[in-house]
């Protein structure tokens, strides 16, 4: 069984995912924040591969990508720096990324450089649902790779209704259309949009991200979903400490007070 599977089979609720820029804050980071997650209790990781122009993302993540690709980081690179992680780390790991440098790759030789690094999932913000469906959701299949979809308060019903019946991972609940970036709490529209998804009594798990950096936000997005994804904070964090142990610390602290 696939690891993101295994997670929420066994773990009903306050799973966290904690998402950082491969090549940030240094070009050789990716393997020991990846340990120091784990290490320190992480459920899940979303490893992001940087982008030039990644629009769903807020200024930290893209500050993040921006100084990653300075750095040289690359995908090829990253698949290189993730040999043999499965040694070392027993948790789910996901790549996120856009399509244009994973088109540049090629799918499905990406879909096997995932599968023999032991990457679980890929989150790909830009993957058009019908494009998934008719170009890329067989390949994935056929390594073993769960493709994550995205809906925000403004999906359809039916569209939601399709990707909960043709994706068994996880759905990523965006908390806003807005770009990524801490919050303080959620406001009672953002809460309404959560009950009403809740309410739909979907198949697959739902994690929500966007937004989520308190103990406040943690905690309202848990009690909507299975749990929640944490980005721009962690990724905040790793600036400031430039060592990952210190910064997950930090993060894990804040989620308590």
């Amino acid at each position: 069984m696939n690891r993101i599977n295994q997670l929420f089979d066994t773990q009903k609720s306050k799973i966290l995912s904690i998402y950082f820029c491969a090549g940030h804050p240094t070009l050789d980071s990716t393997r020991s924040v990846i340990k120091a997650l784990e290490k320190n209790g992480i459920d899940m990781i979303e490893i992001g591969i940087p982008f030039s122009d990644p629009m769903a993302d807020g200024p930290v993540i893209q500050e993040a990508a921006t100084c990653a690709l300075r750095n040289g980081m690359s995908l090829k690179r990253l698949f290189d720096q993730l040999e043999g992680i499965r040694r070392e780390v027993t948790i789910p790991l996901i790549l996120m990324g856009y399509l244009n440098p994973i088109m540049q790759f090629g799918f499905e030789n990406f879909c096997r450089r995932c599968r023999e690094c032991g990457i679980d999932g890929v989150i790909i913000p830009d993957l058009p649902f019908k494009d998934f469906m008719n170009d890329f959701k067989a390949t994935a299949e056929a390594y073993g790779i769960k493709m994550i979809m995205l809906i925000t308060p403004e999906t359809s019903e039916e569209r939601i209704r399709l990707i909960d019946d043709h994706t068994d991972g996880f759905i990523y609940m965006v908390s806003s259309a807005a770009i990524t970036g801490a919050q303080k709490d959620f406001n009672e529209q953002k809460l309404a949009y959560f009950r009403r998804i809740e309410a739909m009594q979907l198949h697959t798990p739902r994690m929500i991200g966007f937004g989520i950096s308190n103990r406040q936000t943690f905690e309202s997005a848990c009690a909507h979903a299975s749990g929640a994804i944490i980005g721009s904070r962690f990724v905040s964090l790793l600036d400031e400490e430039r060592d990952p142990e210190r910064a997950i610390q930090r993060l894990l602290a804040a989620l308590k007070e």
